[in-house]
């Protein structure tokens, strides 16, 4: 999961250098946009992953709850700050403009709760 927050992160900072841009009223960095996708929707299928693969090794590795966990509920958290970002992230693939408020603000605070989620982790490891 680390390399999962690890992707998360390429697309964070690919995407907070198009928002810069934005902001500064400047063309955003040449293939910026097809760099942030290409990162984007891989590190979202892997965040999907570990949801599944989570709790099913907590069951059937260790014996544990599958969500008996603060890692499992910040995880789930993460999770659900996530499919915001890709819902909002996909209406501005397709020209709506007016989800980019929510894409930035889900996508920040999934990050913040994706770090927090994998320091909570540590201590579960064997």
């Amino acid at each position: 999961m680390i390399a999962s927050l690890g992707l998360v992160l390429a697309a964070l900072r690919v995407g907070l250098g198009l928002r810069r841009a934005r902001a500064a009223r400047r063309p955003p960095p040449r293939g910026a946009r097809a760099r942030h996708l290409r990162i984007a929707k891989p590190a979202m299928a892997c965040v999907l992953v570990g949801l599944v693969s989570g709790p099913a090794s907590s069951v059937w590795l260790r014996g544990w709850d599958a969500f008996g966990t603060l890692h499992a509920w910040l995880g789930v958290a993460a999770v659900l700050c996530f499919a915001i970002v890709a819902v909002a992230g996909r209406r501005l693939e397709v020209g709506r403009g007016d989800a980019r408020s929510a894409h930035a603000l889900f996508a920040a605070l999934g990050v913040l709760v994706a770090a927090v989620a994998a320091m909570a982790g540590f201590v579960l490891l064997p």
